[in-house]
């Protein structure tokens, strides 16, 4: 990133700033039925080099990419590309819909989070690009969750919630967030030392902006809507009770859509009276229900997903697998007994490999702490943190 950034810049001297991806250990959409997801901030980082401009222009270039693209600063008639620098530009435009001057930057970003693995890319790219616009301008954590998840939702045209923003902002070194999306506070939780977190990405690549992800989105409205008739106290899934759904008449799928909301969150607080209580067993088992409502209420999964969550329950020292993230692809997440996280991951990588003919990556998950400028560079690595 030096090097690259003295090679665009030479006469600029750079900050660097870091913002995290993430791995939601359990939750899945419901975050934006105002409900509670628990994710972790990963040691995979978004970095950015950012100084000052010579010109009038914003300057962002992608390491990864090998390509940039300038920008005037003046943002708020600005027009989505469709390619990565709209989660940069929406997330100036955001900020400047809000008071915040953005003046002329160059900026060179390189990421670890993989691309379309479910461990939120995009989110560390919004925040990561927040922290370069302030350049050191304090700013509020919760506000700055906000407007990347609406510079997202605005400008890039997705309807994310607010659980992957959030949690790069707020990430805590080993430690889970116990998040409620409607008041935005959270719990942490400290993991289980005897257990480790292992991320299978299934190398299939999705694209929630024109994926199912709005259907779903969609499909909720329509069951709130079903369900407040009855019960108009009911404002979000969240609020809704399983027994709800007798008398609601919604349609089969909409229905569907529902219970899995609703049992997701009671799993999610059965999952951190779990973790508290360090009972592994229980926490496997929340992992396999929420997998499989996933699966067949939710209809988010995958074939090659449904394989890598039923082969790692085969495997010795698994706890439980299931889906992350926002689906149709991405990665499991598995609940590994440590001294079996070798044998796991060679059995995994290679019945993937003679299943599906492909290398299934596998990311040792450490929860870390969230968004911050890097003072010292000792600590950006140079490679990324995969197992295999």
């Amino acid at each position: 990133m030096i090097d690259e950034f003295r090679k665009l810049f030479p006469d600029l001297t750079p900050r660097f700033f870091r913002a995290p991806g993430r791995v939601n250990l359990i939750g899945e959409h419901t975050d934006y039925n105002m409900g509670f997801v628990m994710p972790i901030a990963l040691d995979m980082n978004c970095y950015v080099a950012v100084a000052g401009s010579n010109d009038r222009k914003t300057h962002i270039h992608s390491l990864d990419r090998g390509e940039g693209f300038d920008f005037d600063p003046d943002v708020a008639f600005a027009k989505p590309r469709k390619n990565w620098t709209d989660y940069v530009i929406g997330v100036a435009q955001q900020l400047s819909m809000r008071g915040v001057r953005i003046l002329p930057m160059s900026m060179v970003f390189h990421s670890e989070v993989p691309e379309g693995s479910g461990l939120s890319s995009s989110a560390a790219l919004e925040v990561s690009a927040a922290l370069a616009f302030l350049n050191g301008r304090t700013y509020s954590g919760v506000e700055m969750a906000k407007l990347c998840q609406r510079a997202e939702i605005d400008f890039v045209g997705n309807p994310c919630g607010i659980m992957d923003q959030y949690i790069s902002v707020f990430g805590e070194a080993n430690r889970a967030l116990e998040l409620d999306c409607r008041s935005l506070s959270h719990k942490p939780v400290e993991l289980p030392a005897n257990a480790a977190l292992l991320a299978v990405n299934s190398m299939v690549k999705h694209d929630l902006a024109t994926s199912a992800y709005g259907d779903r989105v969609k499909e909720c409205k329509a069951a709130v809507a079903g369900i407040a008739r009855l019960h108009p106290e009911v404002k979000a899934l969240r609020d809704a009770k399983l027994e709800y759904l007798e008398n609601a008449r919604l349609d089969p799928t909409v229905e569907k859509r529902a219970r899995h909301i609703i049992t997701e969150d009671d799993r999610v607080e059965q999952f951190f009276a779990a973790a508290r209580r360090g009972d592994l067993d229980q926490m496997g088992k929340l992992f396999v229900a929420s997998h499989r409502s996933m699966q067949h209420d939710y209809e988010i999964s995958c074939e090659e997903i449904d394989f890598l969550v039923d082969t790692a329950l085969t495997i010795d020292g698994v706890y439980g697998s299931r889906m992350t993230g926002g689906g149709f692809g991405g990665c499991t997440i598995n609940l590994v007994r440590p001294d079996r996280v070798d044998a796991f991951t060679k059995e995994i990588v290679d019945r993937y490999q003679a299943r599906y003919n492909k290398q299934a990556p596998v990311f040792n998950c450490v929860p870390s702490s969230g968004a911050r400028e890097v003072k010292d560079l000792s600590t950006i690595p140079a490679t990324n943190k995969t197992s295999s």
